[in-house]
């Protein structure tokens, strides 16, 4: 998912593709994660191929000495099969069991491995990935179903898929059994309940095969987890016969057999405690996630309330010269609050320049809290900052966009080039671009607050990924090498429209400035 609303006079380059930490938030630094894991990949082949010729040798050892065993007349009373035998036992034998080869195979994958290690993704990064999955299960009302499967098919089975990727990829049993024990661990048991039922019913169809990459969940974890969720839930009568299949598979476990008798004496007493169904949790307190929900599925109110004649596409040239042998294609969306697209505003070119520049200082985008800046779950992307003296292309954009808006972007009035990456289920959720409190570092800064921000599209998306304005009840698609232009003036009684990204599967959108 993605979520743009800027910072003032500057503008905001979107895009969902950098790091060695926080790796889920932002997609390039998921692109840099497959490229290690493509090194690691080599390393492997090199491996097997190394400890194949290793054991095709062993092989044709072990066929040799069994065929001696297996033949009647190779007897040890012939000197020469005697003196084999003991050449075999007292040399060749110690070799295959110590044999240096094999650790130095092993030892040449685990240098390997050691040497991209503190590229690699971390544990935060899969919490941070699974909480990105339930993200786009929430704001899509997807089904989790559909997503173990490959699909991003919403619960409502008259709506499209939301997203139809050219490869399906499934997930396994222990990938959901993650998922689910990621929002179990926060006390999130509406999450829980549905991934883990879904990690339940994959195990069950290959209970008793041996996967490699389902080692580290089981059938038992899954159903001890789901149990217990269900308890909290207030059902008993299923959190027992889930105990009761965990006491199949493992009987002598005395903590289940402990829950099993306390269920039984609950039921007993007070019956079942079913109540309503689990309401999602609101973690990060958002007053309007339904209609930021509705505005991201494409389901808000979408019409402009003004006459259409005010509205529509024009060259403009805004009276600068800048503009008057190419005029910018202007596309008016609204006037309260006043937003318009800026058709073909920059070329391939140089939105690849912009994120080359950008790509190596991205960092973990943090939001201001008092005086402070912190990480929060309600922005996932990275940004970096670029000056207009970091390349000819920042600097002939910035005239570009003081030509359309007719405002000075020379320091201090405006800030630098702010570019943003967006990651896996990246998003910001409705927050205003200016400041609303006099402790904001803005208020120190000779600019003064915010009163316009420019977007810029730097790349597509595969779905989702829109701006939405709440309160106008309007929502912007992504288009590549599109500008949106909201401008809105701050004053004691007007606030700027409060602005949201709505998370994208795809992964793809350069923020913009």
């Amino acid at each position: 998912m993605r979520a743009v609303g800027v910072l003032g006079l500057g503008a905001l380059l979107a895009w969902l593709p950098p790091a060695h930490t926080d790796t889920f938030s932002a997609l390039r630094s998921v692109r840099q994660a497959r490229g290690n894991e493509g090194r690691l990949l080599r390393r492997l082949r090199a491996y097997l191929r190394e400890e194949s010729t290793r054991l095709r040798r062993l092989s044709r050892f072990y066929e040799k000495v069994r065929a001696l065993h297996q033949d009647p007349g190779a007897s040890v009373d012939n000197p020469l099969l005697a003196f084999s035998l003991i050449k075999r036992l007292s040399s060749d034998w110690p070799s295959v069991v110590y044999s240096s080869e094999a650790t130095e195979n092993s030892r040449a994958l685990h240098v390997g491995f050691q040497e991209l290690q503190r590229e690699l993704p971390g544990a935060e990064d899969l919490d941070g990935a699974a909480r990105a999955l339930m993200r786009l299960q929430d704001v899509y009302a997807l089904s989790v179903k559909g997503m173990a499967n490959g699909l991003f098919q919403p619960t409502s089975t008259d709506r499209p898929p939301l997203y139809s990727p050219g490869r399906r990829v499934s997930l396994s049993a222990d990938d959901c059994f993650h998922v689910g024990k990621v929002a179990y661990d926060t006390g999130d048991y509406y999450h829980s309940i549905a991934w883990l039922e879904e990690a339940v019913s994959r195990f069950r169809l290959s209970y008793g095969s041996w996967n490699p990459e389902e080692e580290r969940g089981s059938l038992e974890d899954a159903l001890d987890y789901l149990a217990f969720s269900y308890f909290m839930a207030g059902n008993i009568s299923h959190a027992l016969t889930l105990s009761r299949e965990f006491l199949h598979y493992d009987p002598s476990n005395q903590r289940v057999t402990r829950n099993v008798a306390k269920y039984e004496k609950l039921l007993a007493t007070h019956g079942d405690r079913v109540g309503a169904p689990l309401q999602r949790p609101n973690v990060t307190q958002l007053q309007n996630r339904d209609a930021y929900e509705e505005l991201c599925q494409g389901l808000g109110a979408q019409m402009a309330p003004e006459r259409p004649s005010h509205l529509g596409c024009s060259y403009e040239t805004n009276g600068s010269p800048y503009l008057l042998l190419q005029p910018a294609k202007k596309e008016t969306l609204r006037l309260q609050p006043y937003i318009v697209l800026y058709h073909d505003f920059v070329s391939d070119a140089e939105a690849e320049t912009i994120k080359g520049l950008a790509g190596p200082w991205l960092q973990r985008s943090v939001v201001a809290s008092g005086e402070k800046q912190q990480k929060v779950e309600y922005r996932i992307s990275k940004s970096a900052w670029l000056k207009d003296t970091a390349d000819p292309v920042v600097q002939a954009l910035e005239l570009r966009m003081a030509a359309i808006t007719g405002l000075d972007l020379r320091p201090p009035y405006a800030e630098y080039l702010q570019v943003v990456n967006y990651g896996l289920g990246g998003h910001y959720e409705p927050h205003f671009d200016h400041a609303t409190s006099r402790k904001s570092p803005l208020y120190r800064m000779k600019s003064g607050n915010r009163i316009a921000t420019v977007m810029i599209y730097l790349s597509a998306v595969e779905a989702g990924g829109s701006t939405a304005f709440i309160y106008a009840n309007f929502s912007v698609p992504v288009v590549k090498r599109v500008t949106a232009e909201p401008i809105a003036i701050p004053n004691p009684s007007l606030q700027l429209p409060d602005v949201l990204g709505c998370p994208s599967p795809a992964l793809d959108l350069w923020a913009s400035f």
